[in-house]
C-alpha cells in the first residue's frame, strides 16, 4: 500500500466501536421537503442522500430519483417492474410496459434504494414471470450480481439461477460457432442506424438489418458468464461454475483477438451478414462509442496498447463532442444523416447522436479504467468529472423561467438540444446517473467480501474539476448504512479535512488526502422486504377491477387511475382527469372489484399545477353496502397535491368503493392514482 495518512479507527473491523466527532448529518427530512415538495415521504426512508459543491450535480442526483420513482409499475400481486418509457410504446411487453435492454440501469440505481422491494420485484418479474423475453440484448444477470456486491443477500442473488441458465443458453442463436463470438442486429442491441447496419444497406437505411458481431453483445454475454460462475459457485454448483468460467474466459479471448482493431486502435464490429455492400466477416470502417463497453465490465488486460483507445474520446474530431459523446466518429460519411421519421419528427437514430443510455455505459468503463488500471492511457480523473458533468448537463431543458430538469431519448453533440423530442421522449429512463455518482465520483466499489472499498474519483484540488466537498448518507452495504464524507480543506463541514467514512453512524476511517480506503464490515441479514398488495390495479381495461366515474369516461382516460402508475411531471399527463365546471360540482371514481375483497386503507395520488388542475377541496369514502354508498372514511380537509394521501378505515369486506369529492369551480382533478390494500 501507499504511503498515506489514513487512519482506520479502533474497532472498525468490529463494526462501530470507535469514538469521533460527531457526523455532520444532513437534515434529510428538510432535503426532501425541498427537494419532492408533497411526495418527499416516498423518499425520505429510501433514497441514500447527497450533497456536494456542485448544486447542478446535485439537482439531477435528486431528479433521477425522481425518474426512477415515475417509472415504478405497480403490478398488484406481481409487485412492482421498472419501465422505461412513461407512454406505452408498441414494442413493449404487452400489457405490462415492460422491456429488457435498461434493466441493467434500473438493477443498477435501484440497488442503492434502502428499500429492496422494488429491484427485488423487478428482478423476479424478469425471471420469475417471463419479463426476459430477449427483445433485445442485456448484462441482466450481471446486474443482478452488483445488486448482491451492494445487498450481500446470497438467498436473493442465487434464487433465479436455473432461470438465467436457460435464457443464457437461448442465446446460442446469436452465437457463432466457428467464430466463437455472439452476433445481433444493431436494432435489437437498442441501438438502430450504426455503421454496421447503415452500411450493410449501402447508406440507403440501416433500421433493419446490419447483424454483426459488435463489442456490446460480446461484453454483455462475457460479463453474465462471470456472473453466472459466481453465483453458482456460491450455490455450491461446480460444474456450472466452471463451465461458466470457461465460456467468459473463452469470450474474453475472442474478442481481444478478433474485435480489437490494430487500424483503428479501437474495439469494433465485424459484419456477420453478406450483402451487397458488405461481406462476412469484414471490419466496420470507422470507430464507435459501443467500442468502449468492453471496459465497462473488465473485460479488458491492463495494457496501454488498449487504453490508447480512450484518446479518440477525448478527441473533438472523433467520439468528442462539444455537448457530449458522439455515438460514431465525425468523419463516418453517414454521420449524423437523418433517415427515420415520425411524421415530420426525427426518430432514433446512433449514427452520431449523444445518447445517455451509452454515455452512461462509457462512464462506467472510465470510472473502471481510472479505479483499477495502471495504463489508463490518455483518461484523467479531470477528464471524468468534466465528461460527468458534461452529462449532468444534457438533463436541463429550456432556459431561464423555462429552464427544467428532463431526460430525453438522444442529444445533437454540438449542441445538447434532444433530437427526437416526442411524447414519449419525457423523463426516459433508459440510462443511469446515480449509481455513477455512488460509485464513480463518491467512489463506492461494492465487493463480495466483507469490506467496504471507497475511492473518489475526484481530481486534485487545484484542478478546474475538482470537487471542494461532498457528503451521502444512509446508503445501503451489506446490511449496514454507510456515509462518505469529503471536504478538501475542512472548511466546509469542521470536523477536520479529508475523506471520512462512517458505518452505522459511527466513523470507523478517515485520511487527509483523496485516495482508497479499505474498511472490513461484516455483513448482516437485510431488513425483511415489505409487500402490501395493491387490490386496485388492472393492466387490462374492460376487466375487473374496473374504474368508473362522474365525467371525462373515456375508457382510457377512466383506467389511467388504476393501471399502477404514479408520477407528477406535467409534461405527460397520467391518470383520469375530471371535466372542468364553471361552478364548485360533486364529482367521483369508483372501483368495481368484480367480488368481496377485505381492505382497510387507500392511497390517493393526485396532480395539481396551480393552473387547470387542483385537488379536491373535500372528500371522503364510501363503499357499496346494501344496494346504497355508504361513507367508510371521512377525512377532514383537502388532500395533498402532487403526494400520497393515506386513508385508513376499519378493515371490511368491500366489492365496491367510491372517492366522492368536491371540485373547485373553474378547475378540473387529476387522479393520478388510487390504490387499496387491506389495511
Amino acid at each position: 500500500m501507499r504511503a498515506m495518512k489514513m487512519v482506520l479507527l479502533a474497532g472498525a473491523a468490529l463494526m462501530g466501536i470507535g469514538a469521533t466527532a460527531p457526523a455532520p448529518s444532513m437534515d434529510t427530512a428538510a432535503i426532501a421537503a425541498q427537494r419532492f415538495d408533497n411526495d418527499a415521504p416516498w423518499y425520505r426512508d429510501r433514497i441514500p442522500f447527497f450533497e456536494s459543491a456542485d448544486p447542478a450535480i446535485d439537482a439531477v442526483y435528486y431528479y433521477r430519483w425522481q425518474v426512477y420513482r415515475g417509472h415504478q409499475r405497480d403490478l398488484g400481486a406481481e409487485g412492482y417492474i421498472t419501465t422505461e418509457f412513461f407512454d406505452d410504446v408498441d414494442w413493449q411487453r404487452h400489457p405490462y410496459a415492460s422491456l429488457n435492454d435498461a434493466s441493467g440501469f434500473h438493477i443498477g440505481e435501484g440497488r442503492w434504494l434502502n428499500d429492496r422491494r422494488f429491484a427485488d420485484d423487478y428482478i423476479n418479474f424478469m425471471y420469475g414471470s417471463g419479463g426476459n423475453d430477449r427483445h433485445f440484448t442485456d448484462h441482466m444477470a450481471d446486474s443482478v450480481w452488483g445488486r448482491y456486491l451492494v445487498d450481500g443477500d446470497r438467498a436473493d442473488a442465487v434464487k433465479h439461477l436455473p432461470v438465467m441458465n436457460h435464457i443464457y443458453r437461448l442465446w446460442d442463436d446469436k452465437y457463432d460457432f466457428d467464430k466463437g463470438l455472439y452476433f445481433v442486429e444493431p436494432l435489437l442491441d437498442a441501438t438502430e442506424y450504426t455503421v454496421s447496419s447503415i452500411d450493410a444497406s449501402g447508406g440507403k437505411d440501416g433500421f433493419r438489418g446490419g447483424d454483426a458481431f459488435r463489442p456490446s453483445v460480446n461484453s454483455y454475454m462475457f460479463a453474465n458468464a462471470r456472473a453466472l460462475s459466481k453465483m453458482a459457485e456460491m450455490a455450491g454448483n461446480k460444474a456450472m461454475a466452471a463451465n461458466y468460467a470457461a465460456r467468459a474466459e473463452a469470450l474474453q479471448k475472442r474478442v481481444l483477438t478478433d474485435l480489437w482493431s490494430d487500424r483503428l486502435s479501437h474495439f469494433i464490429d465485424r459484419h456477420q451478414s453478406k450483402t451487397d455492400f458488405v461481406n462476412y466477416w469484414d471490419p466496420i470502417r470507422n470507430r464507435e462509442l459501443v467500442g468502449y463497453l468492453p471496459w465497462m465490465f473488465d473485460l479488458v488486460p491492463d495494457d496501454a496498447k488498449y487504453a490508447a483507445a480512450w484518446a479518440h474520446l477525448l478527441d473533438p474530431a472523433s467520439l468528442g463532442g462539444k455537448a457530449g459523446m458522439r455515438t460514431v466518429e465525425a468523419n463516418y460519411e453517414y454521420y449524423m444523416r437523418q433517415y427515420r421519421y415520425l411524421g415530420d419528427a426525427p426518430e432514433c437514430q446512433w449514427n452520431g447522436p449523444v445518447w445517455p443510455y451509452q454515455t452512461t455505459q462509457v462512464l462506467h468503463a472510465m470510472a473502471n479504467l481510472l479505479d483499477h488500471y495502471r495504463a489508463d492511457g490518455p483518461v484523467t480523473r479531470s477528464a471524468y468529472m468534466r465528461l460527468l458533468r458534461q452529462y449532468a448537463t444534457l438533463h436541463y431543458q429550456g432556459s431561464g423561467k423555462d429552464r427544467r430538469l428532463d431526460i430525453e431519448e438522444d442529444y445533437h453533440p454540438e449542441t445538447g438540444k434532444p433530437i427526437v423530442g416526442l411524447d414519449r421522449s419525457h423523463h426516459y429512463f433508459h440510462s443511469g446517473f446515480n449509481d455513477l455518482v455512488l460509485t464513480g465520483l463518491v467512489g463506492i466499489r461494492p465487493r463480495a467480501d466483507d469490506v467496504l472499498e471507497v475511492n473518489p474519483l475526484l481530481p486534485d484540488a487545484r484542478d478546474s474539476q475538482a470537487l471542494a466537498w461532498f457528503r451521502v448518507q444512509d446508503v445501503p452495504y451489506h446490511g449496514h448504512k454507510v456515509a462518505v464524507t469529503w471536504d478538501a480543506d475542512g472548511s466546509h463541514y469542521k470536523r477536520g479535512k479529508g475523506l471520512a467514512i462512517e458505518v452505522d453512524g459511527r466513523e470507523v476511517a478517515r485520511r487527509d488526502t483523496l485516495g482508497r480506503v479499505e474498511v472490513p464490515v461484516a455483513r448482516v441479514a437485510t431488513p425483511p422486504i415489505a409487500r402490501p398488495i395493491n387490490r386496485a390495479v388492472q393492466l387490462v381495461r374492460g376487466q375487473f377491477p374496473m374504474g368508473s366515474a362522474s365525467s371525462n369516461t373515456d375508457a382510457e382516460n377512466v383506467h389511467d387511475a388504476i393501471d399502477g402508475r404514479v408520477w407528477f411531471f406535467s409534461e405527460l399527463p397520467n391518470g383520469w382527469s375530471s371535466a372542468p365546471t364553471p361552478a364548485a360540482s360533486q364529482q367521483y371514481y369508483a372501483i368495481d372489484l368484480g367480488k368481496p375483497v377485505d381492505l382497510g386503507r387507500a392511497e390517493l395520488a393526485f396532480f395539481a399545477d396551480g393552473k387547470g388542475f387542483a385537488v379536491p377541496q373535500d372528500y371522503r369514502l364510501q363503499a357499496w353496502v346494501d344496494s346504497d354508498w355508504r361513507d367508510i372514511a371521512t377525512p377532514k380537509g383537502s388532500p395533498v397535491a402532487n403526494g400520497v394521501t393515506d386513508i385508513h378505515w376499519t378493515k371490511r369486506p368491500v366489492s365496491k368503493l367510491r372517492l366522492l369529492f368536491t371540485q373547485p369551480a373553474g378547475k378540473a382533478i387529476r387522479l393520478t392514482e388510487f390504490k387499496l390494500f387491506e389495511g
